[in-house]
């Protein structure tokens, strides 16, 4: 697990785009929780921490693809092909990601 940032620094359902061991990772904080999933559409390859985040997940700014904050499954076309979710720990207030491991 690599140290990203402070749990504070983030903005709640605001992306939030870092690069952890050379992988683009966007983070979402939702209350406490936060989810890291790959910095990438898989339908047209451009960053997700450019959009906005929803009740569904993080959309795609391009063509409106939506990944499911958890699964980082397609709830919405053109994307049919899932984006990588990291673990994530939170640690004295400061958050952990993992790229090593996927959880879907």
């Amino acid at each position: 697990m690599i140290k990203v940032c402070a749990l504070s620094s983030l903005d709640d359902r605001k992306p939030f785009a870092a690069s952890v061991d050379d992988v683009d990772v966007v983070l979402v904080r939702d209350g406490e929780r936060v989810h890291a999933l790959a910095d990438l559409c898989s339908h047209a390859a451009v960053s997700l921490s450019e959009g906005d985040v929803s009740r569904k997940g993080i959309e795609c700014w391009l063509h409106g693809s939506c990944f499911d904050l958890e699964t980082g499954k397609p709830s919405s076309p053109p994307a049919t092909e899932p984006v990588d979710v990291y673990a994530v720990d939170i640690r004295d207030g400061d958050v952990f990601v993992d790229v090593t491991v996927t959880t879907n």
